[in-house]
């Protein structure tokens, strides 16, 4: 079970940390040719984007959960069924989002706080993102998709492809020809479209047995598909929710170079969350298969071996950050002022990663096997709970400070009401063979 579980989990890591690793490399491209000004802009910005991801992985995690399921049982019809309302569901979700984002950027960056040129450079970053958001929509959704057909491998090629070809192009657009924000939006998009490319050759030339009567949209279907992806959807968008409220505590704590340096911490953090989610998402079709095949002691664990490396991971991270924190502003070209910021907040929010490691996987097990009440309460939780540490709680006695700080606090109470969930579903665990 080791081997299969590292098969599986190591290359998803690797993929969700390569997806993550599209807005480090405009960060640094933008901070070192743009500067303070372009940091801030597409910080502000980004969240909104991440809306396209975070609904491709919702309904393609969603379906994948089904589809494993049904393998497990060897419900071929069903299975194929599952597979093309989910195709079809990307199809038409990716439309919806492209046309909802396009309507509502401009009021969302003045509530998250962009003023005079840094809303400028965020509008322009984000109309792109939204021209080209399909293609993000399907790098996503297929993503989890062909890991649940054995394309771990592949789902991690095809990021990579994506990842090198928008390392090229951002050098190309900013730094050489001198597009700004614009060129950097522009290599994302591009890139993304590298992504599907790979994703559709294996699931062209492995899955077999799909009909034209399995692309239209069933009711009972699409509810299943929607009802578990909502807490993947949750998962994914959650992070840069908390993005959007930190950025505005910090402008009001901290002004503008407390925003630009929450933007290198927000990228460096984001690695981190991305991996910690890859092994839990990595390792959700062996619980979904054990699950389907009526054997869910095994499913439980999977879900101990993801806790143990989980926790690992996020140690060695948090290690790793605490001895670089001097260094890595510097890589983003920030100024003197943003570096000493960036340098004193980043052992706060390393704080927290433990608490992350055990938050993810958790959500992850509970999506996984069915509980999607428990997924809900761990992934919408977290906002929540920030929310209210952000505005009646640390930030108006320790100013700044507290606005870092609220960040793993909000990780510790999550990972507390995960306790909690966790005893409460080991005495449902009977009921997982009769469901």
């Amino acid at each position: 079970m080791l081997k299969r579980f590292f098969k599986a989990v190591l290359p998803s890591m690797l993929a969700f940390a390569f997806s993550g690793l599209y807005t480090i490399v405009d960060g640094f491209f933008i901070g070192r040719n743009i500067g303070d000004l372009g940091l801030a802009a597409v910080n502000i910005a980004y969240p909104m984007a991440a809306l396209v991801q975070a609904a491709g992985t919702g309904i393609g995690m969603g379906g994948a959960v089904w589809i494993t399921l049904h393998r497990g049982k060897q419900e071929e019809g069903q299975e194929m069924e599952c597979l093309g309302n989910t195709m079809t569901l990307l199809l038409s979700g990716g439309l919806l989002v492209m046309a909802l984002l396009f309507g509502v950027c401009g009021p969302v960056l003045r509530i998250s706080g962009a003023e005079g040129r840094v809303y400028q450079e965020a509008m322009i970053y984000i109309q792109i993102l939204a021209g080209g958001s399909l293609l993000q929509f399907f790098a996503t959704g297929f993503a989890p998709l062909i890991r649940n057909y054995d394309g771990a491998v592949t789902a991690m090629v095809s990021m990579i492809a994506g990842f090198v070809t928008n390392i090229v192009l951002d050098y190309l657009f900013v730094a050489v020809y001198h597009y700004g924000v614009a060129g950097a939006a522009a290599a994302t998009v591009i890139g993304q479209g590298v992504t599907v490319v790979p994703c559709l050759v294996f699931m062209w030339s492995r899955i077999r047995g799909l009909k034209k009567k399995d692309f239209i949209l069933k009711g009972s279907q699409a509810a299943k598909i929607i009802g578990t992806g909502i807490s993947p959807f949750g998962l994914t968008i959650s992070p840069f929710i908390v993005i959007m409220l930190i950025n505005r505590s910090a402008s009001v704590y901290g002004g503008e170079a407390a925003v630009a340096a929450y933007a290198v911490v927000s990228y460096v953090v984001a690695i981190v969350q991305l991996l910690l989610q890859g092994i839990g998402d990595g390792s959700q079709p062996l619980m979904s298969f054990y699950l389907g095949i009526g054997k869910p002691e095994l499913a439980g664990k999977v879900r101990n071996m993801a806790y143990i490396f989980a926790v690992s991971v996020a140690l060695a991270n948090a290690a790793t950050l605490y001895l670089l924190r001097e260094m890595i502003p510097g890589f983003f070209g920030a100024s003197g002022l943003v570096s000493s910021i960036v340098a004193g907040s980043l052992p706060v929010f390393s704080l927290g990663f433990i608490f992350i490691a055990f938050c993810r996987t958790t959500t992850s097990y509970f999506y996984a096997t069915k509980r999607n009440l428990f997924s809900y309460v761990m992934v919408y939780g977290e906002p929540v709970v920030l929310c209210l540490l952000l505005f009646f709680g640390l930030p108006p006695v320790m100013e700044l400070y507290g606005v870092w700080l609220s960040v793993p606090l909000t990780q510790a109470v999550l990972a507390a009401a995960g306790m909690a969930l966790l005893r409460k579903e080991q005495s449902l665990c009977s009921n997982y063979v009769a469901e």
